[in-house]
C-alpha cells in the first residue's frame, strides 16, 4: 500500500502509521498509538507518552514539515515554553512517498477548545516572545505573508474580507485598527525570528495557563508585530498592557501594526470558524468564538 497523494478520504489510518514506524523506527513501533483531532496541514498521532507522529497531508505540508526540522531544534534551546522539537525523521519509501517527523509530545489543551483564562500567561507570553525574537541569519525562511509590512497585506483585508464581519457592529471599528496599522511606521529593525502563526489552535493550555507553543511550520524572519498580535489572540481580556510592560521592546507603532495583525487573525478566525459550523470543507468550529474574543479584545484596547 502505497498512500504518496494528498486529500486522502479519512485522512491516514493507524494501521500505516504502525507499519511506517515498524520499517524505519522499529524502536519505538510498538508504543501505544493515539489519533489526535485537530491539525490542518498535518495529520498527527500521539506516540507513547513523550512523542507524536506528523504525517503531511496537504501539498504545503512537507515544506512546512521541513521548517521545522531545520531550525526548531535550534532555537529550542533559548525558549521557556516546551516546542514540539522533532527527534526523528521518516524518509519517503514505498509505504508513503513524502517525508513524515516524530517529535516530541506537548502536553495540554488547544486553546481554542480551552481557553487561556490566567492573567499571568501575559508575562510567560512575554518571556518567550523576547527569547525568540532575536535577530535571524541572513539564511532563515522569508513567509509571503507573515511578518511583512502591513501595506503589502492591504489587498488581503479587502471589503469582500470584511464582510465576515458585516452584522457585527463593531465592523467599522475594526476597520479603523486596520487601517490605522497599515499606515503606521513600518520596522525597520532586522529580521527578527518569528513563530509566525500564534492563534489558539498553536498554543496548549494547562490549569488556564499558557503551557507551550506548537506548529513552528510558518517559522520565519520580519517584523515582530506579526507575533505580538498574540496580545489578544490568546490572553484573556485586559491582559494585553500586561503583556507589553512584560515584552522586551515594542515601541507605539510596533503595537499599532500588532493590532492591525490581530484584525487580520481575528477575521481569518471567524472565516475558517463559520465554515466549520456550516459543515463546508476545512472549517474549524472551534475556531469562529476564537475569532471574535479576538476582536472584542483588540476593539477594547482603542
Amino acid at each position: 500500500m502505497r498512500l504518496g497523494s494528498f486529500g486522502q478520504a479519512g485522512g491516514f489510518g493507524r494501521g500505516l502509521v504502525r507499519a511506517l514506524l515498524r520499517d524505519q523506527h522499529p524502536d519505538l513501533a510498538e508504543l501505544e498509538l493515539r489519533e489526535v483531532e485537530g491539525g490542518w496541514d498535518n495529520q498527527q498521532w500521539r506516540l507513547g507518552e513523550e512523542l507524536a507522529v506528523r504525517l503531511p497531508r496537504t501539498e504545503r505540508a512537507p515544506t512546512l514539515l521541513g521548517i521545522e526540522r531545520r531550525w526548531l531544534p535550534l532555537l529550542a534551546k533559548r525558549l521557556p515554553l516546551p516546542t514540539p522539537v522533532p527527534v526523528r525523521t521518516g524518509e519517503p519509501s514505498a509505504l508513503f512517498g513524502h517525508t513524515w517527523t516524530i517529535a516530541r509530545w506537548v502536553e495540554g489543551d488547544p486553546a481554542d477548545q480551552v481557553p487561556i483564562t490566567r492573567v499571568e500567561s501575559a508575562e510567560v507570553l512575554a518571556q518567550f516572545l523576547g527569547a525568540l525574537h532575536r535577530q535571524a541569519p541572513a539564511d532563515a525562511p522569508v513567509n509571503p505573508t507573515r511578518g511583512i509590512s502591513l501595506a503589502g497585506r492591504k489587498h488581503g483585508l479587502d471589503d469582500r474580507s470584511f464582510r465576515v464581519i458585516a452584522d457585527d457592529p463593531s465592523a467599522d471599528a475594526a476597520r479603523e485598527v486596520w487601517h490605522e496599522a497599515v499606515e503606521a511606521p513600518a520596522w525597520h529593525g532586522p529580521p527578527l525570528w518569528l513563530h509566525a502563526d500564534l492563534h489558539p489552535a498553536n498554543v496548549v493550555v494547562r490549569d488556564g495557563r499558557l503551557a507551550g507553543v506548537i506548529d513552528f511550520g510558518e517559522l520565519c524572519a520580519g517584523d515582530p508585530a506579526t507575533d505580538l498580535a498574540a496580545a489578544w489572540t490568546l490572553l484573556p481580556a485586559g491582559a494585553a498592557q500586561r503583556f507589553f510592560d512584560a515584552y522586551p521592546g515594542g515601541d507605539q507603532a510596533t503595537i499599532v501594526r500588532a493590532r492591525g495583525w490581530a484584525v487580520l487573525r481575528a477575521i481569518g478566525l471567524i472565516r475558517i470558524g463559520t465554515n466549520g459550523r456550516l459543515g463546508l470543507p476545512g472549517g474549524k468550529p472551534t475556531w469562529e468564538p476564537a475569532g471574535h474574543a479576538t476582536l472584542e479584545r483588540v476593539l477594547a484596547a482603542n
